[in-house]
């Protein structure tokens, strides 16, 4: 359906004007002036004609098909426009005109009674408030923006949330030379949304990379599903706006302290393939390269020079960005040294003196691509006197073609000739870039996109579980008007989804403390359950290795009056759990973020949990290769791996944990967050100790 918007073979602008300064008559220019294939019909009930067209008064009027209508007229007018364009039979809307959700008030319920007759009409609509769209493909040219910039045919699509950088983007790749298949300004996106396009693009030929400029997700699952999917046959790249946020001030878990403003988007992104450009200038950095380059085999650089100082920035650069500047084979340096002046270094940076012509490029260039220890390799290039830059762009055009399968960029820096250079290297399709920090950026996302295109996808395992008991669990909370299970319910809820927890049982007495404690088996510890209280060592609501009947009596007398005298609180109620000695303590948790949905933590747990940090992150779902990699990414893996001799813990039983985890918090959106702190791994078995559940109430 959306080929009535993207692909149109007939096109009506709703608003078309006479006046040059407005929206509506740019628009109508714009589709003219871009050559668009079909007819084109401007509605204007005051005008029998627009910009040398035919004018109709009304879209009813129009004797021909219409697939796409872009509506430009007033806010209050937007609502009557579509109702017409839907009893005509027009299939798609791009609303250009603002004053909709984006303003709040009455605009939210214009957009939605827009909304509702869009779809009771069967129609698709870009928009509100957005500055339209553009399919450059010969068969089509099209350009229904208010932007006069249109960007040269090619293999990149973009999406924009702002119609601004929509316009920046575009002028930027006219100036780069980079080429677009279609562009979608989406405005607030309450139909069309930027998954929608994701999904229209993965099967559209024309389209080999996906740019994305994001102010929010609409729905994240759909994205990270989509994304997931289609990121591995064409690379997708997004720059997030509102990166910064105040953090939750009084965040009752681990797993939401330790989780940033910006984790969450950061997480999904790395999750399912996405590459995220901190500015619109690093996402041009990547739209330079990946179109143009094959992937790196791996991350291993050569970098040639004339000048010392840009290779030693470069060298930081690519060491920085995760690339490795490797050694030269001998033979390879024993090439080079035969071409160049004994002043030269035929190390890894080469750096070929500010002698060098553009032959020496050419040949040096031609002997470091066929080095057997290299993936990729970045020309640089400071015009000295008497040597032209496009000279030696030809030479590195030239080197490139003797080995096509090996990535190469350049850095032209200076002024003297270099734009006619980097005219030369974008010809033939070779990045060229002013800045060291570019070419780095741009060759560590080919090795990252490689990396993660070969990463095995892995599988979201489904486990048994009570989901029945989980729900009346947090339903009985909830009736009780708290936010929080207490640590009996939080167990339960463990056991209900077949995490493995130390044997217990709740008691409300000394009495019934001394049998449950024969019930789990000795020894065992005591923990106070009051909703009032979060940190039970805190106020002394813990006795730790109690060996018979008698201690556990005591045990029970010192807890009651230990709470009782640091906080006032009555105790009610006690765990009875069986003390498990020894083992590691992890952490498993889940803070519910409402921009991308259940983030899974897995760390060193314990109570330095926070201040060591020591922590990996997913988004729901987690597959078994996510869990695998969320294990051993912390730091301290080597310490639940084994060191000095130690037996390694049982590493399946905590990715299996942390995957049940992701299925209980994925099957019950009320769990806001959730700790299971420490889940205690041994050489063949893990097991929960503690666990601490916040509820939406």
């Amino acid at each position: 359906m959306l080929d009535a918007i993207l692909k149109p073979r007939s096109i009506a602008v709703v608003g078309a004007s006479r006046r040059p300064a407005s929206i509506g008559h740019q628009i109508l220019d714009n589709l003219l002036r871009a050559g668009f294939q079909g007819p084109v019909f401007p509605v204007n009930p005051k005008a029998t004609s627009v910009h040398s067209l035919k004018a109709y008064p009304t879209v009813a009027a129009i004797p021909d098909p219409v697939d796409l209508a872009v509506i430009v007229v007033p806010k209050d007018e937007v609502l009557a426009a579509a109702e017409e364009c839907g009893r005509a039979g027009v299939k798609g809307l791009v609303v250009i005109s603002a004053g909709f959700a984006e303003v709040g008030g009455e605009g939210v319920a214009r957009e939605r009674a827009l909304v509702e007759t869009v779809r009771r009409h069967g129609m698709r609509m870009v928009g509100p408030n957005c500055m339209g769209v553009i399919n450059t493909a010969p068969a089509v040219g099209m350009n229904a923006t208010f932007g006069s910039a249109v960007p040269p045919h090619g293999a990149v699509a973009i999406i924009s949330q702002s119609g601004a950088i929509g316009l920046s983007i575009l002028e930027l790749a006219g100036e780069l030379g980079i080429g677009v298949s279609q562009f979608v300004s989406i405005g607030n996106k309450p139909d069309v949304s930027g998954n929608d396009l994701l999904e229209y693009w993965e099967h559209d030929p024309d389209v080999r990379v996906i740019l994305m400029y994001l102010e929010s997700f609409g729905n994240p699952r759909r994205f990270f599903r989509l994304a997931r999917r289609i990121g591995k046959t064409k690379p997708i790249f997004v720059v997030k706006a509102g990166r910064t946020a105040a953090g939750a001030l009084a965040a009752s878990s681990h797993t939401a302290a330790l989780s940033g403003a910006d984790l969450a988007v950061d997480v999904l992104l790395q999750q399912c393939g996405v590459l995220r450009a901190q500015t619109v200038e690093e996402l041009f950095d990547y739209a330079m390269a990946f179109p143009r380059l094959p992937l790196p085999r791996g991350g291993r650089v050569a970098i040639v020079s004339n000048a010392g100082g840009p290779a030693i920035i470069l060298a930081d650069a690519c060491e920085s960005s995760g690339l490795a500047v490797s050694a030269l084979a001998p033979e390879t340096q024993q090439a080079i040294r035969e071409r160049v002046p004994d002043e030269a270094a035929v190390r890894n940076p080469v750096d070929l003196i500010a002698s060098a012509t553009a032959a020496t490029y050419r040949d040096v260039l031609s002997i470091v691509l066929r080095d057997p220890g290299i993936d990729a390799v970045i020309a640089s290039f400071i015009p000295p006197l008497g040597i032209q830059a496009k000279d030696v762009a030809d030479a590195i055009v030239e080197a490139a073609a003797t080995r096509p399968d090996i990535p190469l960029v350049a850095v032209l820096m200076g002024r003297a000739g270099v734009s006619a250079g980097m005219r030369t290297l974008m010809d033939a399709g070779i990045p060229g870039y002013m800045f060291p920090e570019s070419a780095a950026r741009a060759l560590a996302a080919l090795n990252r996109y490689r990396a993660w295109r070969e990463r095995p996808d892995g599988v979201e395992q489904a486990f048994p579980a009570d989901k029945e008991r989980v729900a009346a669990l947090i339903a009985a909370a909830r009736a009780e008007g708290r936010a929080r299970l207490t640590e009996a319910e939080s167990l339960a809820v463990l056991d209900a989804y077949g995490v493995p927890t130390a044997p217990w049982r709740p008691v409300r007495s000394a009495e019934e403390a001394m049998l449950a404690a024969a019930a789990v088996g000795y020894p065992v510890v005591l923990k106070v359950m009051s909703d009032q209280v979060v940190h039970k060592s805190d106020v002394g609501g813990v006795v730790l290795d109690l060996k018979t009947v008698d201690e556990v009596r005591a045990g029970y007398a010192r807890l009651v009056r230990r709470v009782k005298e640091r906080t006032g609180i009555a105790v009610q109620e006690v765990l009875v759990q069986r003390m498990l000695p020894g083992g590691r303590e992890t952490i498993v948790g889940m803070s519910r973020d409402p921009r991308v949905g259940p983030l899974l933590m897995f760390g060193l747990g314990g109570i330095f949990v926070e201040a060591m940090q020591d922590v990996a992150f997913r988004v729901h779902p987690l597959t078994d290769r996510d869990a695998h990699e969320m294990v051993r990414s912390i730091r301290g893996y080597r310490i639940l791996e084994g060191m000095r001799g130690e037996t390694t813990v049982h590493l399946v039983g905590l990715e299996e944990v942390l995957q049940r985890v992701s299925q209980l918090s994925g099957d019950h959106d009320a769990i806001q967050e959730l700790d299971v702190n420490p889940l205690v791994a041994f050489p063949d078995r893990v097991a929960a100790l503690d666990a601490r559940f916040r509820i939406a109430v």
